[in-house]
């Protein structure tokens, strides 16, 4: 499953550049699915949506830093734990429930992230 950043977030931002794939933003910062990862032009999401990687989308927090679910994959492939939660002097950052992903979900996600297929 992706992890989320809960809402005891202090705004340190120490989580920011430890992650692999540019899936966490500071709070009303727009994001890109072209940021962090190799996506560009018109793609096609796993879900099928088809949209531009470089298309700006709107922040999902405006109040502390927010991690984008179709972007983390837990660091899988990368590191052996979140560096996001190894780094958070909070403890904020943890699974996020809504966002259930088994390891060759997450595996799959990266190769797609990063065009490795």
């Amino acid at each position: 499953m992706a992890i989320i950043i809960t809402d005891d977030c202090i705004n340190c931002g120490a989580c920011e550049p430890e992650c692999p794939n540019n899936a966490i933003y500071e709070g009303g910062e727009e994001w890109r699915y072209s940021e962090g990862t190799a996506l560009k032009g018109k793609i096609v999401l796993p879900d099928g949506r088809e949209l531009g990687a470089n298309d700006p989308h709107e922040a999902i927090s405006d109040d502390y830093y927010f991690i984008v679910a179709d972007k983390c994959t837990e660091c899988i492939g990368f590191h052996d734990e979140p560096q996001c939660a190894a780094v958070c002097p909070v403890d904020c950052c943890v699974p996020d429930e809504d966002h259930q992903e088994t390891d060759d979900d997450l595996y799959a996600k990266k190769r797609f992230l990063h065009n490795e297929d």
